[in-house]
């Protein structure tokens, strides 16, 4: 048995500890947001956060996660009020949409980490993250944007 926390509720699962922590979530958890992609940690499609910080979790065994905090894209909001949810469509920024949980959640440690990212430091931040259909420029606009509402939503 293997116990941690998922979008702030305590699970606890009887998978074995070797099993990518991504199968854990979309087949024993039943939570499909968070894609698989490479299955190798080069595309971000599977990307979630481990006590804040951006993982590839078609890699990361479940025994890594004992006791940690795990987020997935549905942990951001529930309603999609999040400022990255809300710049993704106001920026209309997916086209196919399968990475965009991926990236979402990179962007997310991001903005935690700088709050007014330049295009460098968003293309650096990005890099591990694969968007098959190109929506790179879109990606970065909707980060600034993001960047925008959450600067919005602290002063007032």
């Amino acid at each position: 048995m293997t116990s941690f926390y998922l979008n702030g509720k305590s699970v606890t699962v009887d998978d074995d500890p070797s099993t990518p922590l991504l199968w854990v979530i979309r087949d024993t958890l039943g939570l499909t947001g968070t894609k698989f992609g490479c299955g190798m940690a080069l595309c971000g499609a599977c990307t979630v956060h481990l006590d804040g910080n951006a993982i590839r979790s078609c890699v990361a065994p479940l025994s890594r996660v004992a006791g940690k905090y795990v987020t997935t894209i549905e942990g951001l909001s529930n309603d999609l009020t999040h400022p990255l949810q809300r710049a993704w469509i106001e920026v209309d920024v997916p086209q196919c949409g399968y990475c965009q949980s991926g990236q979402i959640m990179s962007a997310a440690v991001l903005l935690e980490q700088n709050a007014k990212p330049t295009d460098k430091d968003i293309d650096e931040a990005m890099s591990g993250n694969i968007c098959r259909c190109g929506t790179y420029s879109r990606i970065r606009r909707a980060i600034h944007r993001a960047a925008e509402l959450s600067a919005e939503k602290r002063s007032s």
